[in-house]
């Protein structure tokens, strides 16, 4: 019960890698908001841990601001705060990503972990404390050819990460990323541009450890950065790739 009493918000909990963090914080403990634009699927994952379901577009201030509010309202605070929700666009030539894919894997990738930050930021501070997690990707750490933008946009979020750690440090608010590999997630065809025996086994043989991430591997490894073990560990990217960036 390494979370019991704290109160946490997972985006894009509603499938893939959020849903893995949000099984492992409730059963720590925690009180869950699960926070996803699909909203039957966040529905299906409170149901299944006793957690809080909510939708949101975390692209969009109004929307993480009514989910900050919620949260709140909820739960009188916000302890954990995991910045999980992401899209990709196909696997293309740089120039060749359209201007509506670039934006909207930026406003995604990017722009929430601003917008979340205005909105919860305020309310760790005032509380003296809390644990923030950005999913990044090994895609931010040793990019690939033909996802350029969406490398570049897990990079920002790398940085992003350093960035408000140094800051929010005297605050006692600790900042870290997780940088997974591919996994058995919804995103996993967008990555490889299909779905096929030929292109996994192309996929999973850059992987040392043979096998793609799960969303309980996710989940083991957001429990510990977001707890009281890892007090002392901040601006820190956790690589859980079973050896990809080697």
């Amino acid at each position: 019960m390494r979370l019991e009493g704290k109160a946490a918000i997972v985006t894009g909990a509603g499938s893939g890698f959020g849903a893995g963090i949000a099984r492992k914080f409730a059963a720590e403990g925690a009180r869950v908001m699960v926070a996803d634009i699909n909203a039957e699927g966040a529905a299906a994952i409170a149901g299944e841990i006793g957690g809080l379901a909510h939708q949101a577009d975390v692209a969009d201030g109004t929307s993480v601001a009514a989910m900050a509010e919620a949260a709140l309202a909820a739960f009188g605070r916000i302890d954990i705060l995991v910045n999980n929700a992401g899209v990709t666009h196909l696997p293309a030539l740089m120039e060749e990503v359209s201007e509506a894919e670039f934006d909207r894997v930026l406003a995604v990738n990017a722009r929430s972990v601003y917008l979340t930050a205005r909105n919860v930021v305020p309310q760790m501070k005032a509380q003296g404390g809390g644990a923030i997690l950005n999913v990044a990707s090994t895609a931010g750490v040793s990019p690939r050819p033909r996802l350029s933008w969406y490398n570049a946009s897990k990079g920002w979020m790398i940085t992003a990460t350093e960035a408000m750690a140094v800051e929010l440090a005297p605050f006692g608010i600790r900042v870290n990323a997780l940088a997974p590999v591919a996994g058995e997630t919804p995103l996993l065809a967008s990555f490889m541009g299909e779905d096929t025996p030929e292109m996994r086994a192309k996929f999973l043989a850059t992987i040392p450890i043979g096998r793609f991430s799960t969303p309980a591997d996710m989940g083991n490894a957001a429990c510990y950065l977001c707890s009281q073990e890892a007090s002392m560990v901040t601006g820190t990217v956790l690589r859980v790739d079973g050896g990809r960036c080697i």
